[in-house]
């Protein structure tokens, strides 16, 4: 599960869909990956999608709305939001600052 993240994080996933590609329940996966990982699957893709969004701002030139799509954001709003609240932040503040 956690390859499937982090290969398609722009991927609209859900728990249920991940539990339906691992033959298993939404619980059972729920638990199971938050013992394994150390958080729910939900928590983990965010985490993640944050962390690729924050390469890609540091290492491209591509607009916040390109990186948002590319990490499974539905708009650069939608990032900006998600960002801010995990890196203290505005996705423009922290390209700024890593230039």
């Amino acid at each position: 599960m956690l390859r499937l993240l982090q290969d398609e994080p722009a991927h609209p996933w859900t728990v249920a869909a991940l539990a339906a590609k691992a033959g298993v329940s939404r619980a059972a996966l729920a638990r199971r990956f938050t013992e394994l990982v150390g958080e729910p699957p939900m928590t983990y893709l965010t985490g993640w999608r944050l962390a690729l969004a924050a390469d890609r701002l540091r290492d491209t030139d591509d607009t916040i709305g390109a990186i948002a799509r590319r990490v499974g954001y539905g708009s650069a709003f939608a990032l900006s939001t998600a960002f801010k609240r995990t890196y203290g932040v505005s996705p423009q503040e922290w390209r700024t600052r890593a230039a």
